[in-house]
């Protein structure tokens, strides 16, 4: 990273570029133009600021922001990538005890049934006991109906 930042600060002094013109430019605050500068990646809040920092930084001093960008990420992968092989055997071995890894920001979900078909299915079950319900009573009353509806007709049915 101190290289990265020792070569953005060599392009800017190239170029005439004072780090306040430079950050009243790319609208980033000096400290953190400096800090890119002396390699201090600790004074960005996460990764992704800092790479879109250089990203801009690079690109507004026309340099090859495809190159500084996988220098920075080999720099990220180094810092990231460092598992001993102790540290591999161990979990090799303790493989079988455990049975899931989560880091501390994994939200475990809970398994819930979906609702929605059951629900589903006791409305229909209480529609068809309706229908059925309807059907027996009319048929039970038909000779009461007949008879109300051939008095309100005037016809004998």
């Amino acid at each position: 990273m101190k290289e990265i930042g020792e070569y953005l600060r060599q392009e800017r002094r190239k170029n005439g570029v004072g780090i306040n013109e430079a950050s009243e430019d790319l609208h980033i605050n000096s400290k953190l133009l400096e800090a890119i500068e002396e390699g201090n990646h600790k004074a960005f809040k996460d990764v992704f600021e800092l790479k879109d920092a250089i990203r801009s930084y690079a690109k507004y001093l026309g340099l090859n922001v495809d190159k500084i960008l996988d220098e920075f990420n080999d720099f990220i992968f180094e810092k990231t990538s460092k598992i001993s092989l102790d540290d591999i055997k161990n979990a090799k071995n303790n493989e079988e005890k455990v049975t899931r890894i989560a880091s501390p920001y994994t939200k475990i979900k809970h398994t819930r049934y979906d609702l929605a078909p059951i629900v589903l299915l006791i409305a229909f079950l209480l529609f068809i006991s309706l229908v059925v319900y309807i059907i027996l009573k009319v048929s039970h009353d038909e000779p009461k109906i007949t008879h109300e509806l051939s008095s309100f007709i005037g016809v004998k049915l």
